[in-house]
């Protein structure tokens, strides 16, 4: 990205004279189109996202807009904000890469676009052009500006969808350098944009700058992007040239500042996609502020999905939560801790360096530290699972307690059980998982083999060191215990 929001790879050059564009080298693709069809009075709003960039400043056999950002592709993120306007349309112009972007985002509901030649930012919004009626807006975005806000969107495609001029995202900035810069008239009228290697010593002076975010009615843009011409060094049809074209036939052109200049800033190299993500964890870690969680330290938290919090919960340093999280009422989230996809219920603490994933854990539980709950791991009230314990695709009954150095996979466990330290269900036959079942008031000693399927009956104890491969009969010890011996001449092997 040379400038904020400019669509990364893309190029722009001074706009300000006539152009034309042969229609064939444009593939004629802003010849063949739909007319109007929409229902009487309704203005339908398509949007056109670029991401046909190669992006070689990343030094990535990844698609530029596939590299992540708050643990989602860059793209994702632009398909969001398009999605909260109601667009009829979302068209994305892909290129390089462009069987891995469409694989990535099957999920996504928009209209994939190939650009195959790579002429320019013009010849990319002119592909998705066909699909589009005369009587929409248009509003062009980029795959690798990320952070735009629906709001500022909202009112550009609103500003455009009156009439027939054109609405662009400019924002004035303290170093302009490098930047396209909004050259207006003496009444404040956008006269065009001109590229700081064109620009007069008075231009350069100019702070506000061209983020390459605009809208406009298809039917006008159509015919402006027809008249685009390669003239230049890059040999590329530039969209900014529409703006001279809309000058010229008297159009307004109006322009929208954004909340803050990351939301319009593109993504080039990894360096800018970092400043972009510790921006965007300032705000999501703000929101959950607000929201009712107090962090030690807001700069020391990553979000990397959607976060459902409740009252006076507390999340110490270096916390990542993932996917769809939901914490309640008065949960304290240790440091180090890794959450993803899970429900944490009231009152429950989780201690330093767990690792939970696909769980849900119960009202007062107590977990870690250094627990890791699988996905299915189902905790009721008033568990605790500590250190070094392993918990998947099993349920722990209500107050029940492994708190040390235990595997607890594809069981059921009854309530006010005691699991021993070092003892493992042992799921795993090499071909298939088993289940294990432990009743309720089982106390089980420490280093227990249990070998599933097997069951332990209510109120059962096993003695410490035991292999047990058979049910366990109820209210009674079961224990398995070789006859102790010593060997009194028997010497340790020593190395020579």
């Amino acid at each position: 990205m040379n400038h904020p929001g400019s669509p990364g790879d893309y190029n722009r050059r001074v706009i300000g004279r006539k152009e034309q564009m042969n229609p064939s080298t444009l593939e004629r693709a802003t010849l063949r189109h739909p007319r109007s069809g929409s229902p009487s009075g309704v203005t339908p709003l398509h949007v056109v996202i670029l991401a046909a960039g190669q992006g070689k400043r990343m030094r990535s056999d990844l698609p530029k807009v596939l590299h992540l950002l708050a643990g989602r592709p860059l793209l994702s993120h632009v398909i969001d904000a398009a999605g909260g306007l109601g667009a009829a349309r979302v068209h994305v112009v892909y290129g390089h890469g462009g069987g891995a972007v469409r694989e990535a985002m099957t999920a996504a509901d928009v209209e994939w676009v190939e650009q195959r030649e790579r002429l320019g930012t013009g010849h990319a919004v002119a592909q998705a052009m066909p699909g589009i009626p005369d009587d929409a807006t248009v509003l062009v975005l980029y795959g690798d500006v990320p952070l735009v806000n629906t709001a500022t969107l909202h009112e550009t495609a609103t500003l455009a969808g009156g009439g027939s001029g054109i609405a662009l995202i400019t924002a004035a900035v303290d170093d302009p350098g490098g930047y396209g810069r909004i050259v207006r008239d003496p009444d404040g009228h956008v006269l065009g944009i001109v590229e700081e290697g064109d620009a007069s010593d008075e231009q350069r002076a100019i702070a506000e700058i061209n983020t390459g975010i605009l809208a406009a009615r298809a039917g006008k843009l159509r015919g402006w992007l027809r008249r685009l011409s390669r003239d230049n060094a890059q040999g590329e049809y530039y969209l900014t040239g529409v703006v001279a074209h809309a000058v010229e036939e008297g159009m307004p052109v109006r322009t929208v500042p954004p909340e803050a200049i990351e939301e319009v800033l593109g993504v080039n190299d990894r360096v800018q996609l970092a400043t972009l993500e510790r921006f965007h964890q300032r705000r999501l870690a703000e929101t959950l502020m607000r929201e009712g969680a107090s962090l030690a330290d807001p700069a020391r938290i990553d979000v990397r999905g959607r976060v459902r919090t409740g009252r006076d919960i507390f999340i110490d340093v270096n916390v990542v939560l993932e996917g769809d999280v939901v914490l309640g009422d008065r949960v304290s989230i240790g440091p180090g801790c890794v959450i993803r996809d899970t429900v944490i219920e009231p009152d429950t603490e989780i201690r330093a360096h767990c690792v939970i994933e696909g769980a849900h854990v119960g009202v007062g539980c107590l977990v870690g530290p250094f627990a890791r709950l699988r996905p299915d791991a189902r905790l009721a009230r008033g568990v605790h699972v500590g250190n070094f314990v392993e918990v998947k695709n099993a349920a722990l009954g209500e107050s029940s307690k492994a708190n040390h150095l235990t595997y607890i996979g594809d069981s059921r466990v009854g309530r006010d059980v005691n699991v021993g330290a070092g003892v493992v269900t042992c799921n795993y036959d090499g071909a298939s998982k088993h289940t294990t079942v432990i009743g309720d008031d089982v106390f089980i000693g420490s280093g227990v083999m249990l070998v599933a399927p097997v069951t332990v009956h209510t109120g059962a104890t096993i003695g410490a060191g035991s292999t047990i491969g058979k049910d366990a009969p109820p209210d009674a010890l079961t224990l398995t215990r070789a006859p102790q011996k010593t060997f009194k001449h028997w010497q340790r092997p020593r190395k020579r």
